[in-house]
């Protein structure tokens, strides 16, 4: 079915409106989210901050504050519900990701591959997809992202083959201009290319999951959904 222009931005301070998206973001949390435990060093982090006079996101070294951001995020107004990502210093299209109206599964592209976030619950924050920034072999391993929610924040943790967490993203319910944190963690934490898949698969599942809540037809979606059905395309 096709998909329809919705505008993307961050989730607006208290009205009903968002108080009724926060109760829905806590239904669809995962019960069983794995624990993300900081370590005493601090772990690289993104910050990930909303212009609203540029209508875009400014990705930034959480460590390095003040500095350019190193990519931007566009909201593209379109027939097609899409994210862009773009490298800071000279433009470059990273990846993008796509927002289905109905169906509640979601399409990104990194660096020219496409790839697919698979929802694997129908009322739950369980989406997986592959990769090969994260594998030691090569063949893709499949990466698992849940979510649990809280009053304030909503934290978004992806765990590898082995169930370890290797970031968690973590969005600002009711910020109007900071969207939220990415943080990494394990053996890939320094590694650019993980933390660009990172930061497309993250940002584009949170965005899937804000449509989710707001969006009837995504409730149908849900309904006919068969999760864990549909498979990877390595």
């Amino acid at each position: 079915m096709a998909s329809t222009n919705i505008p993307l931005q961050p989730i607006q301070p208290s009205t009903s409106k968002d108080q009724i998206l926060t109760v829905r973001s806590n239904k669809m949390a995962s019960s069983d989210t794995p624990q993300y435990n900081q370590t005493p060093s601090k772990n690289p982090a993104f910050t990930v901050d909303f212009t609203w006079k540029k209508w875009r996101a400014m990705v930034s070294d959480a460590s390095n504050p003040g500095s350019d951001p190193l990519y931007t995020v566009h909201f593209p107004f379109s027939l097609e519900t899409h994210i862009v990502f773009k490298k800071t210093s000279d433009k470059e299209v990273i990846g993008n990701g796509k927002l289905n109206f109905v169906s509640i599964n979601a399409e990104y592209e990194l660096r020219g591959q496409k790839a697919r976030l698979l929802a694997q619950k129908r009322w739950r924050t369980v989406y997986t997809h592959r990769s090969l920034n994260f594998s030691d072999t090569e063949s893709p391993v499949t990466m698992t992202w849940t979510s649990d929610a809280g009053f304030k924040g909503w934290d978004f943790i992806c765990v590898d083959e082995q169930q370890m967490p290797v970031a968690k993203f973590t969005a600002n319910c009711w910020g109007l201009t900071n969207i939220g944190k990415i943080e990494f963690s394990g053996s890939k934490a320094n590694d650019r290319a993980a933390q660009e898949e990172i930061m497309v698969t993250g940002i584009t599942l949170y965005y899937c999951m804000v449509l989710r809540c707001n969006n009837i037809f995504n409730l149908f979606g849900s309904i006919f959904a068969r999760p864990g059905q549909k498979q990877h395309v390595n």
